[in-house]
């Protein structure tokens, strides 16, 4: 993610949450004081967003001083302290909510994908996220699900083709839509058609589908679907698939594994930031 894009998003939550001013801060903090901080997980986790947490700072006020102690993927005990900070206890105050937020909720997102990575383990398969993510949080929860071990599918509707449930009513059948998609795709772009039964599997790859999504299948049936490919595709499982199943889901043998709920359902990860010293300037 490019250093303008990230703060671009960082500008939108400052504006949303100091809007005119920080009044709290601006009643009851003299603007000579200056303070040293850190930041420390209060639980153990999965390190994401420290760049953005950075950024933050530095766009509130480029004369705090952010030390990081820590990198995206690092695994954080309690307790441990991922960044320390210096500067005016003001601009530290005004900033602390947002650097913070996104902290704790990209770090929440890689220490979720690191349980299903975990989970998974030994198969030979690869936990993948999906466009379910908070609307202008994509690049960063991608990188999140990244620091976590996992991979990332499409980034959006722009650089890949997946065929989904209405594109096939809309198309007609799943050969209709999958050979208008190959026939007008670049060659360098797979074809992913996303079905429910294994009618629709053996319809897909006699079409010439490249990945085929089975969607909301039980073990059995995903076990049945892989016996039936033969490795003609590369077969994607997603729907219903939570930190119980995953690894029934994983030893079924399909090929990659896709999960919603890593970005939008990771719950925010405890991190807090304390003042540690203060004196006038």
């Amino acid at each position: 993610m490019s250093y303008k894009h990230l703060n671009d998003i960082i500008r939108l939550a400052l504006v949303e949450d100091i809007g005119v001013g920080d009044l709290t801060t601006a009643l009851t903090v003299d603007h000579a004081t200056s303070a040293q901080a850190e930041i420390v997980a209060k639980e153990d986790l999965v390190v994401a967003g420290l760049q953005a947490a950075q950024q933050t700072f530095e766009l509130v006020d480029p004369a705090v001083i952010f030390k990081p102690l820590a990198v995206n993927s690092d695994r954080a005990a309690s307790g441990d302290t991922l960044a320390r900070l210096s500067g005016s206890a003001a601009s530290i105050l005004t900033a602390e909510r947002v650097a913070l937020n996104f902290l704790m909720n990209l770090s929440g997102v890689a220490t979720l994908t690191a349980r299903f990575v975990s989970a998974v383990k030994p198969h030979q398969v690869r936990i993948v996220d999906t466009r379910k993510t908070t609307p202008g949080m994509r690049a960063l929860e991608k990188e999140a699900v990244r620091a976590g071990g996992g991979d990332n599918h499409r980034f959006g509707l722009f650089d890949g083709i997946l065929i989904k449930d209405n594109h096939i009513v809309a198309a007609g059948s799943i050969t209709s839509a999958v050979t208008r998609a190959k026939k007008g795709a670049p060659h360098t772009l797979k074809v992913e058609v996303e079905v429910g039964d294994l009618p629709g599997l053996e319809e897909a790859i006699a079409a010439g589908a490249d990945i085929v999504l089975l969607d909301n299948m039980n073990p059995d049936l995903l076990t049945r679907a892989v016996k039936v490919t033969q490795g003609r595709v590369v077969l994607e499982a997603s729907g219903g698939i939570n930190l119980t199943n995953v690894a029934q889901v994983a030893a079924t043998g399909v090929d990659i594994i896709s999960i919603g709920a890593l970005t939008h359902s990771a719950p925010a990860v405890d991190i807090s930031l304390d003042f540690t010293m203060g004196q006038k300037c």
